[in-house]
């Protein structure tokens, strides 16, 4: 049997209780084949999206998880449990119980209409980067910096986040 790959995952709730939604999508992840070896704290962000609307805050997490699944069945996967826990997608930047993103899977290189790895945009989100620098402080991301480097530049460092403890033991 092939020895898992590490995966991680981006996991963010801005609507009812955000921290039980993440915390039941990563049981339900671990079901499918998504086991969590490491989980960051809760980081919690302004909305984004188009100026002027009021939406609530998002609660944010980041999760190494070990898989022996393959790109296209991971995502599979992630809307299963994006479904299960409620998700819909009426327009774009609506409100999410549960929002689930593949942002890196080992060296993997895709680029496609239903995936793109490494995620696009991760570098330009606080919300992604400081829990992946706390998961993986090292981790080497498209471009030679350091999950912790890249969290710690620029406008990324400049984003308004709050960490957060989970209230009990991490998940």
């Amino acid at each position: 049997m092939k020895r898992p790959a590490i995966a991680y995952l981006s996991l963010g709730s801005n609507v009812g209780d955000r921290q039980a939604h993440l915390a039941l999508a990563l049981d339900r992840l671990a079901r499918c084949g998504l086991t969590p070896v490491t989980v960051s704290g809760l980081y919690e962000t302004e909305h984004v999206g188009a100026p002027g609307e009021e939406r609530p805050a998002y609660l944010n997490a980041v999760a190494a998880v070990a898989t022996n699944l393959s790109p296209p069945a991971i995502l599979d996967a992630i809307e299963q449990v994006e479904r299960l826990g409620g998700r819909d997608r009426p327009t774009p930047h609506a409100p999410r119980t549960i929002d689930i993103d593949l942002l890196l899977l080992g060296r993997a290189r895709l680029k496609g209409d239903r995936l793109t790895l490494p995620h696009p945009r991760m570098a330009q989100r606080a919300f992604v980067l400081l829990p992946l620098a706390e998961v993986a402080p090292g981790l080497r991301l498209p471009g030679g910096l350091t999950a912790a480097e890249a969290a710690s530049r620029g406008p990324v460092a400049a984003q308004s986040i709050r960490r957060l403890d989970w209230p009990s033991a991490r998940p």
